[in-house]
């Protein structure tokens, strides 16, 4: 069935009516939000269904009197889009096919009541939507920085920005990550807010007034925004800072520099005062241990070369002497006197007293050094003989005291001079006879073989070697006949000459042995008086036993051949003592 024109005709006003019915309806509770970012697309979907016989869609927003302002038209037939001149929006909106309005680079004044409408012949209907713009702060700077803190004074610490933010945040300070609240003279905290009339956006402003304690030294100062966002509440934090606090000196401490923790005589000694104030003294006085006006120095006091009498006391103090703090040094030191020391020449059986005398700040060890050798006891000298010369070194140290040790030097020469005593054997060949000079003596003697009578000079020889004053020099003759030898032994001191009977090669010798070592006579020294008495009797015994046998043969006249012959050695014999006489004549 048709409708009748007139009412065909009335539609278009009945749609105009209902329009402006729709405009005059108060807001609905429960209404739909849109939380949009700053500076992002603000999109807000119209959330009506479409009805059949749509003629159009509009947008509109609503001034905080309530007046409505179209900005978007999209009509249903035409498909054409048109949008009204507001100068906030200019070119800056867009009205999709579905009707979703959308809204580039959101700001703050987009934050408002937006209304979509459907308009059909018979209806208007209309869902409005609320929009919200966030912006985030940015990260909040601790500004206009103290230079420093001062115990027991209140002083402005600096200020806390946090700058563009919507809607408008909230300002904490921290010392350690703990909140500071305000007490008062302690802690004073001014929060301002201000808002850029071009943006309507906020910036936060909070300053710090405080006043420190020794303690926060080293104290980390943050301070944090919090801010509403399109999630929740949120924070964020600012970078931590350190105030130097200043405080005054409260102890003074004086101590020792040195390498060791000893001090030996010859050591540079660096004394050093401090105060725990901050900033610390720069000058102090110290006290030297007889002096009794303080000497003003920097932190440290250096004595260089130090001597036992530097042992003592040392104190220091602040410029205005109201503290005062002291130590003890000791100079340690170690004194050796050796007597005699240097080169010393005795001779043998002299006696030698030596001693080593020790003065010392604590106890030292001695050591005696012979020759490289270590002794072990401390060396005597009641009768010198050529074994005790040599290199003495006394030597002390100071366990304790790093470095420090002493040592002296008595180097000693035993002169003698030369003693010869000399031997003879037949070899076990029967072939040749070794004759031997021992000789003693020092320095060192040189040693001259010669055949008395004739003069002539032996010069095949051997010689042992020469130890602590002694040595022998030995020849191995075969003589025809009877012959009278000498040894000479001369040095720096004097020449001495001794000389022996050997008989001719074809008349044995008795062997004589040789000189016992100081070794061997030294261990049959318990025996030495049994055995020379025991020698000194056989001795009278052969001697009387000799001078009868003498004058029995003087007055006999015959003789067996064997007594010829003795008589013979014995001619012989007297001739080689007159010889010999002769000679040393």
């Amino acid at each position: 069935m048709m409708e009748p024109r007139a009412s065909r005709s009335l539609r278009p006003l009945l749609s105009l009516l209902l329009l402006l019915g729709a405009l005059c309806l108060p807001p609905a509770l429960g209404l739909y939000t849109v939380n949009a970012i700053y500076g992002d697309t603000i999109t807000m979907p119209c959330r009506l269904e479409v009805p059949d016989g749509l003629m159009f869609g509009k947008w509109k927003y609503e001034m905080p009197n309530g007046s409505p302002v179209f900005i978007a038209f999209r009509s249903s037939t035409k498909k054409n889009v048109q949008y009204d001149d507001v100068p906030d929006y200019k070119n800056r909106l867009s009205l999709s096919e579905n009707y979703t309005l959308s809204i580039r680079n959101a700001r703050i004044s987009d934050e408002k009541r937006f209304v979509c409408m459907l308009v059909t012949e018979d209806d208007v209907s209309e869902e409005p939507t609320i929009v919200k713009v966030f912006k985030q702060p940015s990260q909040p700077e601790i500004l206009h920085q103290a230079d420093f803190l001062e115990t027991e004074k209140l002083k402005m610490l600096g200020e806390c920005i946090a700058r563009d933010s919507y809607p408008e945040g909230n300002i904490t300070w921290y010392k350690n990550g703990r909140v500071l609240q305000p007490v008062e003279e302690v802690v004073v905290i001014n929060l301002q807010k201000t808002v850029d009339k071009s943006t309507g956006l906020f910036t936060m402003t909070s300053s710090l007034q405080y006043m420190p304690t020794k303690e926060d030294a080293n104290a980390k100062f943050t301070c944090s925004v919090t801010y509403l966002g399109p999630s929740g509440q949120k924070t964020i934090q600012s970078d931590p800072v350190v105030f130097d606090v200043h405080y005054p000196t409260e102890k003074v401490t004086i101590r020792v520099l040195s390498q060791s923790s000893t001090i030996k005589e010859g050591d540079n000694v660096t004394l050093e005062c401090s105060g725990n104030g901050n900033p610390p003294p720069q000058e102090f006085l110290f006290y030297i241990p007889g002096e009794t006006e303080g000497i003003r120095s920097s932190d440290t006091y250096v004595m260089a070369d130090v001597r036992r009498n530097a042992t003592g006391e040392y104190k220091c103090s602040l410029i205005d002497k109201s503290m005062m703090d002291a130590t003890t040094i000791t100079v340690h030191y170690l004194d050796l006197q050796l007597t005699p020391s240097g080169e010393v020449t005795k001779q043998i059986g002299e006696a030698l007293p030596v001693s080593c005398t020790i003065s010392s700040s604590r106890n030292a060890t001695v050591l005696w050094i012979k020759d490289n050798t270590r002794m072990q006891t401390s060396p005597s000298f009641s009768s010198l003989q050529y074994q005790d010369a040599g290199n003495y070194i006394c030597e002390t140290t100071l366990q304790e005291v790093e470095g420090l040790k002493k040592r002296k030097t008595l180097k000693l020469i035993v002169e003698g001079k030369p003693q010869i005593k000399m031997t003879k054997k037949t070899n076990t060949n029967k072939m040749s006879k070794t004759i031997v000079c021992h000789v003693e003596g020092f320095p060192k003697p040189a040693v001259q073989w010669t055949v008395t009578g004739s003069g002539s000079i032996i010069n095949k020889t051997e010689e042992t070697k020469y130890v602590n004053g002694k040595f022998s020099s030995k020849i191995v003759i075969a003589p025809e006949e009877n012959v009278t030898l000498t040894c000479t032994a001369e040095n720096q001191l004097e020449r001495t000459v001794t000389s022996l009977n050997v008989s001719a090669i074809s008349i044995p010798e008795y062997d004589e042995p040789e000189d016992r070592t100081d070794d061997n006579s030294e261990k049959v020294n318990d025996q030495a008086k049994l055995i020379v008495g025991i020698v000194v009797g056989l001795l009278l015994v052969a001697l009387v036993a000799g001078v009868v046998y003498w004058l029995y043969a003087k007055k006999s006249k015959t003789a067996s051949k064997h007594v010829d012959k003795d008589l013979g050695n014995i001619e012989e014999n007297k001739k080689l003592e007159e010889n010999n006489h002769k000679s040393e004549t």
